[in-house]
């Protein structure tokens, strides 16, 4: 069958495309900027409901001699292969994808940056494959342990997720593809008032929500980490291992204090499993810190870029 059409827009001078085909079959369409054989590397990924274009700023303000930047769409974002049934989402799977991923452009890489769904991954990645990434820059992503226990004991934080339970209902697509789009495009306001999306933009999102939702929303579908229900507490005796919680690597993380999907106390206790954190809070700033701030996110890499360069 053939593939979607990428969505480009004179926004995209700069970026280069590509497909990355993987050992294990999986194959992720690529967004880039920078030359190949730059002495720094920097991945970044993107979430829910997003995809690699809306790192572009990003990549096109540090991409250069120095530095190459690579963001992937996720598997079952954009034209990356989206497999059927859940199971090919668990995030062993995601990791496996990463893992490839970096070992192709070139291990270790400098910095991994992560936002929302691209952070699960990100935060994963660190705790198992320390070896094949200098620094990590989180940004409005919650660490699994925090997010656990948020989840389970936090009347504030079970409301501010229970979205979650809607997105995995067997009819989600169908739903959310509806008046075009128009419960994914309330979405963005949900969490965060979306002032930045310009017609433009909004041509981006719609372009990417077309090829395909069940792939992204599978991520939801097969995360043991979702508010309880009435008919599910099986949050309540979820147990995470040390192997996934601890992270060694130097870690920043950039946090939208107005998130409306992810409060500030996720990251209340985190230094238990980061030892080498620093955090940095934005007061007005929300879940879309990446639109909102580009310019604070562009400050924050490049000074893991230089911290990277100087270890």
């Amino acid at each position: 069958m053939d593939q979607p059409a990428r969505f480009e827009s004179p926004a995209d001078a700069g970026i280069d495309t590509f497909d990355l085909t993987l050992p294990h079959g999986i194959t992720l369409s690529c967004r880039g900027a920078g030359a190949a054989d730059a002495p720094q590397r920097v991945v970044l990924l993107h979430g829910f409901p997003e995809a690699a274009f809306v790192w572009d700023e990003v990549m096109a303000a540090l991409g250069g001699a120095a530095v190459r930047c690579v963001a992937p769409n996720l598997r079952g974002y954009e034209r990356s292969s989206a497999p059927e049934g859940i199971e090919a989402y668990r995030a062993k799977h995601l990791v496996a994808d990463l893992v490839a991923l970096i070992e192709a452009i070139g291990a270790p890489i400098d910095v991994l940056v992560a936002h929302d769904w691209g952070g699960a991954v990100g935060w994963n990645l660190a705790a198992l494959r320390p070896d094949l990434v200098k620094q990590l820059v989180v940004i409005n992503s919650p660490h699994p342990g925090t997010f656990l226990r948020e989840l389970r004991d936090n009347p504030a934080q079970q409301a501010a997720s229970d979205y979650m339970s809607w997105l995995v209902r067997p009819d989600a697509a169908v739903l959310l593809a509806q008046d075009d789009f128009a419960r994914l495009f309330a979405t963005l306001d949900r969490f965060g008032r979306a002032d930045w999306l310009t017609p433009a933009l909004r041509e981006r999102y719609r372009a990417v929500w077309s090829c395909g939702l069940e792939g992204p929303l599978n991520y939801y579908r097969v995360s043991p980490l979702r508010p309880p229900t009435a008919g599910d507490r099986s949050i309540d005796s979820l147990q995470l291992p040390d192997s996934v919680l601890k992270v060694a690597l130097p870690t920043r993380v950039l946090w939208g204090d107005a998130d409306a999907a992810l409060l500030p106390v996720l990251l209340q206790g985190l230094s238990q499993w980061v030892p080498d954190l620093s955090v940095r809070h934005v007061p007005d700033a929300t879940h879309w810190i990446v639109h909102e701030r580009p310019a604070l996110v562009i400050e924050t890499i490049a000074d893991a870029l230089r911290d990277a360069r100087a270890a």
